[in-house]
């Protein structure tokens, strides 16, 4: 270990181990280590004796609920957009050769009490419950002006600058009511909040097409899709293709404590007496705790279960986004399902998580509006964890800390700070001009 490398990685956490991918295939010499003696940090993967040993203690897993090691709950879990972001990065990496994807059944949305599947394209507008008849009509012309949207052609603007025009006023003119919107941009865009509405509409539009690609890309009833056996792969296949270019993967390693100079800038990380020297340091918020802040917390439970999510049409995966109005909160919830049809349970079983920004200290009766649209559940968990960010300088003390992961069930957030984290670091922006179709749905 008393070697000199390009880039020090702590943590291998999915963001973590994203980067390492990248900067390895850069060809930077990499080492990438973790005080925990298993792979994912924050969002790793637990099998049933792991789980109870997280939540409950000594308290061992009731045995009608199968073997244990057929069990992977990812404790972030999150889908991917088919035509995403991060599906982009995984194939520029090539690491889509060490997984296997699974498109996701459905997408679905909570709309004045009851849950609805997304209507995603025009066609869809006109048969949804969500609407009357007067708003489908208003509903059908505002999603063909999308689907026929050209940023580079301006004869498909409709005579509007959307850098300029702000979300709501491209909504006014439709002339489309508060709980269109609500589906618009919650769960066909994304939006965390309500603030896009006030910011320049191109964001907006260029979500709702990626979503509507990513839905035709497998033809599902979802844009998304999801790894077999759960994310807890994904970190390993990382790993795998960090070897590949030259890296270097320590688990179990206590302490990885940063050294830095009089200055302030990073010299090594020392473990077990050992330091290896580095110009640049890349970790999670945990391991350099003086140099970020609280920013929030998330409030979830995890849910063991032996039916699929109801009303979601028997759907064996899907995504349900609870928007924060239909709640009367600041922030959405997201309810998220997967089942033995990933390699996540055994047969017959289903995980089902809740998740939102954290509002109070009791994350039962905050959830309690997701929890409700669960039905009867084996088991469940409750969890609050704290949200962190950075607040050093990059560019002076040579440090890249990541962000938490947010309460999303979607990964759109959290491939954006890998994104940005990538070009602070190397000064270059990532081609993601790839071939889509090297990232194919597992076969059934």
């Amino acid at each position: 270990m008393d070697e000199e490398y390009d880039v020090v990685v702590l943590g291998t956490g999915l963001k973590e181990c994203i980067l390492s991918g990248l900067l390895s295939v850069d060809g930077l010499k990499v080492l990438h280590m973790d005080r925990n003696d298993y792979y994912g940090g924050e969002s790793t993967s637990l099998n049933l004796i792991q789980l109870w040993k997280r939540f409950r203690g000594n308290d061992k897993p009731p045995a009608h609920l199968g073997s244990s090691r057929d069990y992977n709950v990812d404790m972030i879990p999150k889908f991917m957009m088919a035509n995403g972001t991060l599906v982009r990065v995984l194939i520029h990496t090539d690491v889509t050769k060490y997984l296997y994807f699974k498109a996701v059944d459905g997408s679905f949305v909570y709309n004045k009490g009851k849950v609805h599947k997304v209507p995603a394209t025009d066609m869809e507008t006109l048969k949804s419950p969500l609407m009357g008849i007067f708003e489908k009509r208003r509903a059908h012309k505002f999603f063909i002006y999308v689907h026929d949207y050209n940023e580079t052609d301006p004869k498909t603007h409709d005579g509007m600058d959307l850098t300029r025009v702000t979300t709501r006023e491209l909504i006014a003119k439709y002339g489309l009511d508060d709980n269109t919107v609500d589906v618009i941009g919650h769960a066909l865009a994304l939006h965390r909040d309500d603030r896009y509405l006030d910011e320049p509409a191109l964001d907006t539009i260029k979500r709702m097409k990626l979503y509507v690609e990513s839905l035709a890309r497998f033809q599902g009833g979802s844009p998304y899709i999801y790894p077999l056996y759960g994310l807890g792969e994904l970190p390993q296949a990382f790993a795998r293709l960090s070897a590949v270019y030259g890296g270097t993967y320590m688990l179990n390693k206590p302490e990885c404590k940063v050294e830095f100079n009089e200055e302030g800038q990073v010299l090594g990380v020392t473990s077990e007496g050992e330091t290896a020297r580095c110009k640049k340091v890349v970790c999670d918020p945990s391991y350099l705790p003086n140099k970020v802040r609280k920013v929030g917390r998330v409030a979830r439970a995890i849910a063991i279960m032996s039916h699929p999510i109801p009303n979601t049409n028997d759907s064996h995966s899907v995504q349900v986004i609870l928007p924060q109005k239909q709640l009367g909160r600041k922030s959405d919830m997201y309810l998220f399902c997967c089942s033995y049809s990933h390699n996540v349970a055994p047969k017959g079983k289903f995980i089902a998580f809740v998740s939102t920004e954290a509002e109070t200290d009791h994350p039962g009766t905050e959830l309690k509006a997701g929890i409700d649209l669960l039905g009867p559940v084996d088991e469940i968990f409750f969890d609050i964890y704290d949200r962190y960010e950075p607040v050093n300088e990059p560019t002076l003390d040579n440090c890249f800390i990541s962000t938490s992961y947010d309460a999303t069930t979607h990964f759109e957030s959290t491939v954006l700070d890998v994104l940005n984290m990538y070009t602070m670091i190397t000064g270059k922006v990532l081609d993601l001009s790839v071939d889509l179709s090297a990232a194919s749905a597992a076969e059934e």
